[in-house]
């Protein structure tokens, strides 16, 4: 089988090049990591300099993804001989237990960790992640708790947090974590769309306004999310099918539920433009909304 260099014609220098790239825009590429950094930590790895340590973690991550243990292992045995010492790497031998479900194993190690460190914040989110691999979402909910607590500014912990919320149906618990992410990140499209979401699915008229509201944040945010322009379209559409609701506000959401309509259309055909296939997809899209169109009487 040809090797990566030959195949797209790279030397190493740009091989090392793409995968600093890939660490910086923090990708999960993992089958392209290890295809790449195996040839070159095989074939190139004395004229990486320092940069392979970090080329090791990386490398030996997306071999866990990928069912690597092999090629894992193989980095990890590097990693221990110059970092013997090292919390990063206990904990990327803790990762490596996990991978194979060994989890009381996994956790010794992070509790090691956290003998030496309980500041460690990345030795706890791996404890939590076992819990969650566990299927032990209650223990997981508590220690998460527990531990915003303490690192109360920890976005992505509170992101976590609301879903684990979501998955065993707590909405409002859900909502305020969301709500916590927006207040530190108002110009987050995605966090006013999974809060617009929450809120949708809550239900009642209040609740349904709100989600309104937030799908249309998140499209004055991006106007290329689609998932929240279907949401302003259905949310729309439920507020004015509501009987509580006055004649002007049913007119209003009409209104707004056939923009979206309108856009999504639009969007649709711009994307389908050329293609036959994308043209079935237009017109399937154009029949879903009239079956969802509701009267004005």
């Amino acid at each position: 089988m040809a090797s990566v260099s030959e195949m797209y014609d790279v030397g190493w220098e740009e091989m090392r090049d793409k995968l600093r790239k890939w660490r910086e825009d923090n990708c999960r590429n993992s089958e392209q990591i290890v295809d790449v950094g195996e040839e070159l930590i095989g074939e190139h790895g004395s004229k990486l300099g320092d940069d392979i340590w970090i080329i090791y973690e990386q490398v030996m991550i997306a071999a866990l993804d990928c069912s690597r243990d092999d090629l894992a292992l193989t980095c990890l045995q590097e990693l221990r001989k110059q970092f013997p010492d090292s919390h990063r790497v206990k904990r990327l031998s803790g990762m490596r237990l996990e991978a194979l479900e060994r989890y009381d194993e996994a956790n010794k190690h992070y509790d090691a960790i956290l003998q030496d460190d309980p500041t460690n914040t990345a030795a706890r989110k791996r404890k939590i992640s076992i819990l969650k691999a566990q299927g032990k979402s209650a223990e997981a909910i508590r220690e998460l708790n527990e531990y915003l607590e303490q690192f109360v500014g920890d976005q992505e912990a509170w992101h976590e947090l609301s879903e684990l919320y979501i998955n065993e149906h707590d909405y409002g618990k859900a909502a305020f974590c969301l709500e916590e992410l927006m207040m530190t990140n108002p110009h987050n499209h995605l966090y006013c769309e999974q809060y617009a979401e929450v809120k949708y699915t809550q239900g009642g008229l209040e609740n349904l306004e709100l989600s309104r509201k937030y799908f249309a944040q998140a499209l004055r945010l991006n106007n290329r999310n689609m998932r929240a322009l279907f949401g302003l379209y259905m949310s729309a559409s439920h507020i004015a099918a509501s009987p509580k609701v006055s004649a002007k506000v049913k007119k209003d959401n009409m209104k707004y539920a056939a923009w979206a309509a309108n856009q999504i259309n639009r969007a649709y055909k711009l994307a389908g433009r050329g293609s036959k296939e994308n043209k079935c997809s237009v017109k399937a899209v154009e029949e879903m909304l009239e079956s969802m169109q509701i009267s004005m009487s």
